[in-house]
């Protein structure tokens, strides 16, 4: 892993991302090196080109006081959208923690997404938040499935324990089905693991992109070798997304369940949000 301190102009940034404001992304790079991550483009603004994805990480370096909590009041603001915030490095460098600790006294929506169970130790300052809600990803509870795809995040399980923790101390969860891998993703089984945790939940389909279709096909062929052909094809045809789409819907209201579908990129033409 090669790691470099990058003094940052900013470390709150606009987003483009329907429905948030701002995004925190302490670190430029991810440890994890999720096989699937769409991320990968920011090697191209961020002097890594041919730099492999999973394989750096730039520590940003930025005067923390000059954070103004006040000037986010009222806005959405989502930790993080093109890196971990509690990647391993985390716990050495704490730049989560540090933004943290000069964001509590804003009246912001502040909404944490992980894979680490690391998350766990900002539990202290997440209290201190009003509105804050705290997600883990995951797309399966196969721990074995889960390293060829994600090698360096949280097993499923401890990712669920530590949601599970988060909850406990009052805070509300959720949890974000994600990317969903057809005919792999078992939705069901984590939504019942975690029923008794989880807030709300989130979905999201599997997004090829260029740079990340030949790891995609790879993984499958070596795991999962009798669905190569229709991952192939549902490249191609995004139908069987829109079938998708209707059976969670269906479970979702059928168990009372609050949902929101966040399929895109050839995916659902549109977003939805459902409410017990």
């Amino acid at each position: 892993m090669k790691v470099e301190y990058r003094e940052a102009k900013s470390v709150i940034t606009k987003s483009k991302i329907p429905g948030i404001d701002y995004v925190v992304n302490p670190y430029t790079g991810c440890q994890h090196g999720c096989i699937y991550c769409y991320a990968e483009f920011m090697k191209r603004f961020t002097n890594h080109k041919g730099d492999i994805w999973g394989k750096f990480l730039d520590i940003k370096s930025y005067p923390w006081e000059k954070i103004n909590p006040a000037k986010y009041n009222g806005k959405n603001i989502l930790f993080s959208s093109v890196t971990d915030p509690y990647l391993p490095l985390e716990k050495k460098y704490e730049n989560t923690r540090k933004i943290l600790s000069r964001l509590k006294d804003t009246s912001a929506n502040i909404s944490i997404l992980t894979k680490s169970q690391l998350v766990t130790r900002d539990i202290d300052l997440f209290k201190q938040f009003d509105n804050i809600e705290v997600g883990v990803s995951l797309n399966t509870m196969d721990s074995d499935f889960a390293r060829k795809i994600e090698p360096l995040a949280s097993r499923p399980i401890d990712r669920l324990n530590a949601l599970e923790k988060i909850h406990s101390e009052g805070i509300k969860t959720y949890v974000f089905i994600s990317p969903i891998f057809p005919k792999i993703t078992d939705y069901k089984e984590i939504i019942q693991k975690s029923l008794k945790f989880a807030d709300y939940y989130r979905f999201e389909n599997l997004n090829f992109r260029p740079h990340n279709v030949g790891r995609i096909y790879e993984i499958i062929e070596k795991t999962y070798p009798n669905l190569l052909s229709f991952y192939k094809t549902l490249r191609k045809d995004n139908s069987y997304w829109d079938v998708l789409e209707n059976d969670i819907e269906n479970y979702c209201i059928n168990h009372s369940l609050q949902c929101k579908m966040a399929f895109h990129h050839g995916g659902f033409s549109k977003s939805k949000k459902m409410h017990p």
